[in-house]
């Protein structure tokens, strides 16, 4: 059970058997028994959804959600909407899903996920799953997982984790700090297609159980997962899957890490976040951009504002809040014309059109991170916002 992961990566079959992480000084096999490669952090999310609720209910399979008190989960406001999607497509309905304050930098507050739950008893329902996120889709924010994990285990729930995003810190000895208290989940969502680089598509659900992949979607047919062949039968991984046919994504990642190693995976990560760190450092610096929080960046997300110079002598309010909205997407539309940058941009919740700056290439250079502030302010400089009279 010690094996270094470089090691039990010795066949693709070995990535999808076992799951591994990156703990303390060593890369050491992670207590999740059963991994699968998946077409997606939203499908991978849809299965955890999916195994938590067989693993309390595992009459479901056969009798359906009519034999089955109202479920309840939980998730934060920044997680993915794959979670609501989840919950909509396996029946248990979107509005039995409870989402949960977060703070000014994008964290579950979990004082608030304490009381949901205790709300959620008192009026009959049943809580039986807990979404925390570990990289957020906007801020690249890090759920409290071993607080998070403290209340789960406080009220039997199943903790899984998304990690889709985050997950790739793990390779990092500086910032895989920001994970802590994964291994306690029951089930951790990993896509080595984002912060890792392989090909699209490369995702993985990995869960603590074993069995109970095989237990949960098994269907025994016949003509497909015949037990008396003449190899063990146990690789024949389709039975406990929902979908059949499957290309083998997993030898994406077996691949990379024989090329690159562990070492290779950590200074690639590094690279991403320090140029996350030097975009970071130059905002705080230039009096035409505004960052969207103080804080430094924990992963290589960075959300930011262009303030025009019609803008900049503007008082806080609704009616210059509404001329900035308009500026983000005025910029990207010129981006896109002149074809030499691009780059997203959102609203999130009392916050209008901001610029968010995900950096998951390594090969980008510092001299790219200034060449597109340098870009973003000439496009931006003479653009004309109507005020609400010329409206």
């Amino acid at each position: 059970m010690k094996k270094r992961a470089i090691e039990f990566c010795g066949s693709p079959q070995g990535v999808q058997q076992y799951g591994a992480t990156f703990t303390g000084r060593t890369t050491v096999q992670h207590p999740f028994c059963q991994s699968h490669s998946v077409k997606g952090g939203t499908m991978s999310n849809l299965y955890s959804v999916l195994l938590a609720r067989y693993h309390f209910f595992p009459e479901v399979k056969t009798k359906g959600m009519t034999a089955l008190p109202r479920l309840i989960l939980f998730t934060s406001a920044h997680s993915h909407y794959s979670v609501k999607k989840s919950a909509a497509v396996l029946g248990i309905g979107s509005d039995n899903v409870v989402v949960v304050k977060c703070n000014d930098r994008g964290k579950m507050i979990t004082a608030e996920l304490e009381s949901s739950i205790i709300t959620a008893k008192d009026q009959g329902c049943v809580p039986f799953y807990v979404n925390a996120t570990a990289g957020t889709t906007v801020y690249g924010a890090f759920d409290p997982l071993n607080a998070i994990a403290d209340i789960c285990e406080s009220h039997g729930l199943w903790l899984h984790v998304d990690a889709a995003w985050g997950g790739g810190l793990l390779m990092s000895k500086r910032h895989r700090v920001k994970l802590q208290g994964i291994e306690r989940a029951w089930s951790v969502t990993w896509n080595p297609h984002k912060m890792m680089g392989a090909p699209l598509q490369c995702s993985a659900i990995l869960v603590k159980k074993r069995g109970l992949l095989k237990d949960c979607n098994q269907m025994c047919a016949e003509y497909l997962f015949q037990t008396d062949k003449h190899y063990d039968t146990s690789y024949d991984t389709g039975d406990k899957t929902i979908q059949c046919g499957r290309h083998v994504d997993v030898f994406k990642l077996w691949l990379m890490w024989k090329a690159k190693g562990s070492e290779g995976f950590e200074s690639q990560v590094n690279k991403c976040l320090e140029n996350a760190e030097h975009l970071f450092d130059k905002l705080k610096q230039r009096p035409d951009f505004e960052l969207v929080f103080k804080s430094e960046p924990e992963h290589s997300n960075v959300c930011f504002w262009y303030i025009p110079p019609s803008l900049r002598n503007m008082s806080p309010g609704p009616e210059r809040n509404r001329r900035l909205h308009e500026v983000a997407p005025k910029i990207k539309a010129k981006m896109m014309e002149q074809g030499m940058a691009m780059i997203g941009y959102q609203p999130l919740g009392d916050k209008v059109n901001f610029f968010r700056c995900v950096f998951s290439n390594p090969a980008t250079q510092t001299e790219d991170v200034d060449y597109l502030l340098e870009e973003i302010a000439s496009l931006g400089h003479d653009i004309c916002i109507r005020t609400e009279t010329d409206l």
